[in-house]
């Protein structure tokens, strides 16, 4: 399969660096399905650059990921790559391609190689990519991998990425996939003037996107959308001076009253998908982005009084191709903590499960260990039908080994679930487990 690949990004490049690529040159037994996520997963959230969509259409991305993810390749999913890491979802890749606006002949670091999807994708767009990976085996096949596949413009090297690579800067674009607590200066060093650098930056389970442009020799800053990211280890995690706290877990942004930038999205939720911040109906201050009638799509909006505080937050399940839901990642040590009790305030409108069948909405604890492997977790629900708003919750046991959680609020089928006033409680274990 490799050769033929090869040969298809050769005639890509002679294309105009896929941009002008005829789909045929770009065909293979998965190119369909390539397509539909670019369709579901990026261009139905809001990516519009033709350039990155066409990247996207065209990398395989089922190269990337282990062979017994091959199947879900396509999803808009993070999928495990080993040694703790992770492969992001398509629309991560396609926003921060997107919000760097990487041009072809551009010189663009990437620290963070993975597997090296994003590295791919960059190098489609005509970019002269330089990308370190510390993790020696990820950085040995990605590298490989990036060869065998015929993207002759990415160099990679195993390393640490909090250095930069000062033998190929200034660069034009620095792309971070992983989450320094703040810039590494090295990085701010290497960026030429005029250069963007996109990087999550933030505490180990709260990060936001923050893009840097370089001017004067200073860095002007662009806050952008909450995130989840790995954590950049190396020197970088030497110098994190805000710790997760795995004793006591708790849910950021509980009541979703903060929104520092203004762009309608609850602080500290990531991947959401399908949502609205809404404002109290009994204070029209309240700052939130008014949800127009089209956004709503004729859902129900009255009684919409917030039971804590003067917002809620609405996901609107429109689109039943499309993920409906919220996510925030937490720390927990399994060897304290023997439980943990979540409870919520939700209404819902119209709940229908999903034609494969299902529950239509639900929320659901995921654990993971140190190197990301998922541990049984626990489910509340389902939230089905037409009702007031109403508390539900439950106590969830705590696997030993877990190190992480993530709290997911979605909805599976359609309808309209309002949640408000998260709460998360932790209970220590009996037996502390060492």
């Amino acid at each position: 399969m490799l050769a033929p690949l090869r040969l298809r990004f050769a005639l890509a490049l002679a294309a105009g660096l896929l941009g002008s690529l005829p789909p045929a040159l770009a065909d293979d037994d998965r190119a369909a399905e390539r397509a539909a996520m670019v369709e579901r997963a990026l261009v139905a959230e809001g990516v519009t650059d033709e350039r990155v969509l066409n990247a996207l259409r065209t990398v395989p991305r089922h190269e990337f990921v282990r062979s017994v993810d091959h199947r879900r390749a396509y999803a808009d999913a993070a999928l495990p790559i080993g040694h703790g890491q992770t492969i992001s979802p398509p629309f991560i890749v396609g926003y921060m391609t997107e919000t760097l606006d990487v041009e072809p002949g551009m010189k663009v670091l990437e620290i963070g190689t993975g597997s090296g999807y994003q590295a791919a994708v960059l190098a489609a767009m005509g970019a002269d990519v330089s990308s370190i990976e510390i993790v020696k085996p990820l950085g040995r096949d990605a590298g490989r991998r990036l060869k065998e596949l015929g993207y002759e413009n990415v160099r990679v090297k195993v390393g640490d990425g909090y250095l930069g690579w000062p033998e190929h800067a200034p660069f034009d674009r620095i792309i971070v996939t992983c989450s320094p607590e703040s810039v590494p200066r090295p990085l701010v060093e290497q960026l030429a003037e005029g250069g963007k650098l996109l990087v999550p930056l933030g505490e180990r389970f709260q990060q936001t996107f923050h893009l840097f442009t370089k001017r004067g020799g200073e860095l002007a800053n662009e806050q952008l959308v909450p995130t989840f990211f790995v954590p950049m280890t190396g020197e970088s995690e030497e110098r994190r001076e805000v710790q997760p706290d795995g004793l006591r877990p708790r849910v950021a942004n509980a009541s979703f009253e903060l929104d520092e930038n203004g762009d309608g999205r609850a602080d500290g939720w990531h991947y959401q998908r399908q949502t609205l911040l809404m404002p109290d109906a009994r204070d029209g201050e309240s700052g939130a982005r008014v949800a127009s009638d089209s956004e709503l799509g004729g859902l129900k909006t009255d009684g919409g009084e917030a039971p804590d505080g003067q917002r809620y937050l609405r996901i609107a399940a429109r689109d039943p191709d499309r993920l409906a839901q919220i996510l925030q990642g937490l720390p927990v040590d399994g060897r304290r903590v023997g439980a943990v009790g979540l409870a919520m305030r939700v209404r819902g409108d119209a709940l229908l499960p999903p034609a494969a069948g299902g529950p239509p909405a639900g929320a659901a604890i995921y654990f993971y260990d140190s190197v990301r492997r998922e541990l049984p977790g626990g489910f509340i629900g389902p939230f089905a039908g037409t009702f007031d708003w109403d508390e539900r919750g439950r106590r969830i046991l705590v696997p030993p080994d877990a190190r992480e959680m993530i709290v997911r609020v979605a909805v599976k089928g359609s309808g309209t679930l309002d949640v408000d006033a998260l709460s998360l409680i932790s209970y220590p274990r009996a037996v502390p487990v060492r």
